[in-house]
C-alpha cells in the first residue's frame, strides 16, 4: 500500500508553517483524521497495519483518543480481536475507561496515526499495561522519528518520513515570517 498516495490524494499532506504537539515547527505536517474519514481508506490501513503483526496473538489494540480511536478498531477488526481507546487523565496521562475489558495478561498491540517522539501512543501503553496487559508491538501509519522511537518491542509503520523539524528559536520559517499554524 502506497500510504503517501492516499495522504496526498486525500489532501491529508499539508505544506506550510506547522506548531506540531511537541512544540517544535515543521513545513510539513499529515492530517490523518483526513485519510481515515475515508472508511475504505480506513479499512486499508488496518488491514495493512495488522498484516505487520500477522505473526503475533493479539486480545485487543489500543490507540490514543481522539485520533488512534479509529485506527485502532480497524486494526483491531482486521486482527479478529477487541478495539480499545485511551483517553487524556488530567494529569499528563492517560487511562482506559470502565467498560472497555482489558484482563490482567491480555496480549496487546497499540497504534498511533503518526509517531514522531512517540508520547502519545507510550501513554496509552502505559494505561493498558496499569491494567495488567502486555504490550507486544506498536504499529503505526507513519513513522516520522527518524528512527529514534523504541518501545521495547517491534516498532512497525507502513511508511517511514523525514519532515525537518525546529526549535521554535530556530525555525527559519519563522525567520522568514511565515504564519504559523496550530495543528
Amino acid at each position: 500500500m502506497d500510504v503517501l498516495a492516499v495522504y496526498r490524494e486525500t489532501g491529508a499532506l499539508l505544506e506550510g508553517h506547522f506548531l506540531l504537539r511537541s512544540g517544535r515547527h515543521s513545513p510539513r505536517f499529515l492530517q490523518s483524521t483526513t485519510v481515515l474519514q475515508h472508511p475504505a481508506h480506513a479499512e486499508a490501513i488496518g488491514e495493512a497495519i495488522a498484516r505487520l503483526f500477522a505473526g503475533e496473538r493479539v486480545d485487543f489494540v489500543v490507540g490514543p483518543a481522539m485520533g488512534g480511536v479509529v485506527l485502532a478498531f480497524v486494526t483491531a477488526r482486521a486482527l479478529g480481536a477487541r478495539a480499545l481507546f485511551s483517553e487524556k487523565d488530567g494529569a499528563g496521562g492517560m487511562f482506559i475507561r470502565e467498560g472497555l475489558t482489558v484482563r490482567p495478561g491480555d496480549r496487546f498491540l497499540a497504534v498511533e496515526d503518526v509517531v514522531t517522539t512517540g508520547g502519545s501512543v507510550r501513554r496509552a501503553i502505559a494505561a493498558a499495561e496499569a491494567k495488567g496487559a502486555r504490550l507486544v508491538g506498536v504499529g503505526a501509519i507513519i513513522d516520522r522519528s527518524g528512527g529514534q522511537a523504541a518501545f521495547g518491542v517491534p516498532f512497525r509503520a507502513l511508511a517511514t518520513l523525514e519532515f525537518p523539524t525546529y526549535a521554535p528559536e530556530a525555525c527559519p520559517l519563522c525567520a522568514a515570517g511565515v504564519p504559523l499554524e496550530e495543528v
